[in-house]
């Protein structure tokens, strides 16, 4: 049986390295991690907490000619932990980015990247020892 440990990382295909950057970086916060190698391709490498990270690839994208779903939970995604979705909501209203909310009821919302690319936010409660 396999056993797998964690999520390293995710790497999200992009076409526009400074348009992603002002996302991830000025709408989203995210610090970038100083130790991506020297790729055949341009990229750039984000720390999302506890040892995990995402990857942003510019590189040729075999999926930019399909329709997406409205709501990015039914489309394939990248779920991030915050403690309160309300200063996301803020951001993103502020930055005039567009987001459902979770058609489960949880407190959590879904938007995209400027590629299209789907992110949740879940408040999921901590658990005390």
């Amino acid at each position: 049986m396999i056993k797998l440990n964690r999520l390293m990382h995710a790497g999200l295909i992009v076409s526009d390295l400074e348009r992603s950057r002002a996302f991830y970086e000025g709408v989203l916060g995210l610090k970038v991690n100083p130790y991506r190698p020297n790729l055949s391709f341009e990229g750039i490498w984000y720390e999302t907490g506890d040892d995990t990270q995402i990857h942003l690839m510019v590189v040729p994208n075999p999926y930019a000619e399909v329709e997406r779903p409205a709501h990015g939970g039914r489309d394939y995604h990248l779920a991030l932990s915050v403690d309160d979705v309300a200063p996301i909501r803020e951001q993103l209203d502020a930055a005039g980015v567009a987001y459902t909310l979770s058609m489960s009821g949880r407190a959590a919302l879904f938007c995209r990247d400027p590629d299209g690319n789907a992110l949740e936010f879940s408040a999921v409660k901590q658990v005390s020892a």
